[in-house]
């Protein structure tokens, strides 16, 4: 059975210090935060994390099968097995994986392997944000063809939509976390965290919304540590940036859409771009699990 359909619902965590924004804060005891038609609920006995300062082990538990409507995968911590208060537990990949690792390396969860179509996404509606198959119109979504990267999100960010970015023609944010397209050899798995680090990022203008892609790579791909900036992919990748931003300006033409358009002059920024576009998304969400943006804003779209 799914789960109860929700919005923002961070899993378990123990109350203490977490850092929100760059600022230590104390993390509210037994309350976990939900959204339903736009109407701020309140459970007990769950907590909302911002960044917490405990690095979850994660496992995920798959229910339903593949392709299916019913199909979840669910992410557990499993620390428990090492720290007596932590409890084995299902955590949300989006609020309870750290997005900072230290060193400019992040956590990215792969949501769609790379030569693969089905649009896998986590559910942001849902009780701990599992990662679903995304639907329309009563059918199960699928790409008009492969992705050729591992594709997936950035844990702890959020793209507000009640902000408009100044430098991307106006457009607001999509009310999701920030897209990553990792650009490394390995196929990926559906809910693999893997550690990244940034290269570039375009700016993608889809229906008016910004949808930010970062490009990035794994730490465990053999060119990581040849590809540092956005010029480095151009000349240990060549091609993979057009690649990247022709792939996702044309993937709904076939259903009858316009072509996506991307801001910045349709050219990839460079990593200290694309970091700060991390940093700013990091903070929208600290402020969204610490409700200063208004709870009107905070269902998924559809």
């Amino acid at each position: 059975m799914a789960p109860t359909r929700v919005i923002a619902s961070a899993g378990n965590t123990v109350s203490g210090v977490f850092l929100c924004g760059g600022q230590s804060i104390a993390a509210p005891r037994s309350l976990n935060l939900c959204f339903r038609n736009g109407r701020l609920l309140t459970q007990r006995r769950r907590l909302f994390t911002c960044n917490a300062i405990h690095n979850p082990q994660v496992q995920i538990k798959e229910e339903g099968q593949p392709e299916s409507f019913d199909y979840r995968v669910f992410f557990v911590d499993n620390s428990g097995k090492k720290f007596v208060w932590w409890y084995l537990t299902q955590i949300s990949p989006w609020h309870d994986i750290p997005l900072h690792l230290g060193d400019g390396v992040f956590n990215f969860i792969v949501e769609i392997p790379k030569e693969s179509s089905a649009k896998m996404e986590v559910a942001t509606d849902e009780v701990y944000t599992p990662i679903k198959q995304d639907t329309k119109k009563g059918k199960l979504r699928y790409y008009p063809y492969n992705i050729n990267w591992n594709y997936g999100l950035l844990p702890q960010t959020w793209e507000d939509p009640s902000l408009a970015n100044a430098e991307v023609e106006g457009a607001f944010g999509d009310n999701d976390p920030v897209d990553v397209v990792e650009i490394g050899e390995s196929q990926g798995k559906i809910g693999q965290v893997m550690k990244v680090k940034p290269l570039a990022a375009l700016a993608m203008i889809d229906e008016g919304e910004l949808d930010w892609k970062i490009v990035a790579i794994s730490l465990d791909d053999p060119k990581a540590s040849l590809v540092n900036d956005v010029d480095d992919v151009e000349k240990h990748f060549p091609g993979t940036l057009t690649a990247i931003r022709d792939w996702f300006r044309d993937y709904k033409i076939p259903d009858g859409k316009p072509a996506n358009r991307f801001g910045l002059g349709n050219k990839p920024a460079n990593k200290d771009y694309a970091l700060k576009v991390i940093t700013e998304t990091n903070e929208a969400w600290a402020k969204l699990v610490k409700r200063s943006i208004p709870s009107g804003c905070c269902w998924k779209r559809e």
